[in-house]
C-alpha cells in the first residue's frame, strides 16, 4: 500500500507535483546530454574530410579528384582482395616530384625520422609527401556491396596479404623508390639484431627499385643507443649491400640517437653535421 494514501489531499497534490517536476528535470537532463553527445559525435572528422584537409596542405592539387582516385581502389571490395595495382590511378593523379639528394628512407625508426624531418628541412620521407601524408597513421577499408569507407573492423596489417592498408603502403613505397635519385639516405635501427629485415618494406620493395642509372650512393645512418646491439658490420647490412643494383655505392655510419636529437633541435646546425 502506498503510504501517500494516508496523507491529506493537499499534501498528496504537493507530492505528485514534486514527482512530476523530478521526472521533467530528469528528461531535460537526458535531452541536454543527448544534444551534447550528438554535437561531439558530429564534430569527429570523417575519413574523407581528414584526407581532404591534409591534401589541401599542399598547393596546386585537385584534392576532390585525388580522393576519387584513392577511394576507387578499395570501395565496394573485399578488404583482403585489394592488390597493390588497385592504387595505380591514385599514384597517377599525384605523381612524385623527385628530390635528388634529399630522399630519406627508414625502417624501424619512424618516430625519430619524422621528428628530424619536421625540424630540419633537408630530407623528405614518403610521409612528408602528399601521397603519404593524406593517410599517415590512419586505417581504412571498404566492404563488398557498400559505397562507404570504414575505419573500424578492417583487417590488420598481417591478417591478409592484399589488405587495403598494406597494399597502399607497398604501392606508394614502390613509387617513392622509383624516383629516388642522387645520394639516398636510409635511417635504420641499430638497437635491434636485424636492422635490415628481409620482411620490411624497405627490403622487399624500396631497395629492389633503386636504379643505378639514377641512384649514385646509399648512405645508411645506423641509429644506436648507449648500449647498442648492432654496428655497420652486421650480417643483415651485408645482405643489403648485395641487394643493391650494381653501380650504387654503399656507405654506413653509426650515429647515436642522442646526437641526432640534439642536432635536429639546434637550428644553427646544418644537417650534414648531424652525422
Amino acid at each position: 500500500m502506498d503510504r501517500g494514501e494516508f496523507l491529506p489531499p493537499e499534501k498528496r497534490r504537493r507530492r505528485r507535483g514534486c514527482l512530476v517536476l523530478s521526472v521533467v528535470a530528469v528528461l531535460m537532463l537526458v535531452i541536454v546530454l543527448a544534444v551534447v553527445l550528438g554535437l561531439t559525435l558530429r564534430q569527429e572528422p570523417s575519413f574523407k574530410s581528414t584526407f581532404i584537409d591534409r591534401c589541401e596542405e599542399f598547393e596546386g592539387y585537385n584534392c576532390e579528384k585525388i580522393w576519387g582516385a584513392f577511394e576507387q581502389a578499395y570501395v565496394g571490395r573485399d578488404p583482403c582482395q585489394v592488390p597493390m595495382e588497385a592504387y595505380d590511378p591514385f599514384i597517377a593523379a599525384t605523381p612524385f616530384q623527385p628530390a635528388c639528394g634529399r630522399m630519406m628512407f627508414w625502417s624501424k625508426t619512424k618516430d625519430l625520422v619524422h621528428d628530424f624531418t619536421e625540424k630540419k628541412d633537408c630530407f623528405v620521407t614518403l610521409e612528408d609527401t602528399l601521397l603519404g601524408r593524406v593517410v599517415n597513421d590512419l586505417t581504412w577499408c571498404g566492404k563488398e556491396g557498400s559505397s562507404e569507407t570504414f575505419t573500424t573492423g578492417c583487417p590488420g596489417w598481417t591478417y591478409c596479404e592484399n589488405n587495403t592498408v598494406r597494399s597502399f603502403w607497398k604501392r606508394v613505397s614502390a613509387a617513392f623508390a622509383d624516383v629516388a635519385c642522387g645520394d639516398v639516405t636510409a635511417m635504420l635501427n641499430g638497437s635491434i639484431a636485424t636492422p635490415f629485415s628481409s620482411e620490411s618494406i624497405f627490403a622487399t620493395i624500396e631497395v629492389k627499385r633503386f636504379n643505378s642509372s639514377r641512384v649514385k650512393n646509399l648512405n645508411v645512418i645506423l641509429v644506436t643507443q648507449e648500449n647498442f646491439v648492432t654496428n655497420c658490420t652486421n650480417a643483415s647490412l651485408k645482405s643489403l649491400q648485395k641487394e643493391l643494383d650494381e653501380g650504387i655505392k654503399y656507405n654506413c655510419k653509426e650515429v647515436a640517437e642522442a646526437q641526432i636529437n640534439e642536432c635536429s633541435s639546434d637550428p644553427q646546425k646544418p644537417c650534414g653535421s648531424c652525422w
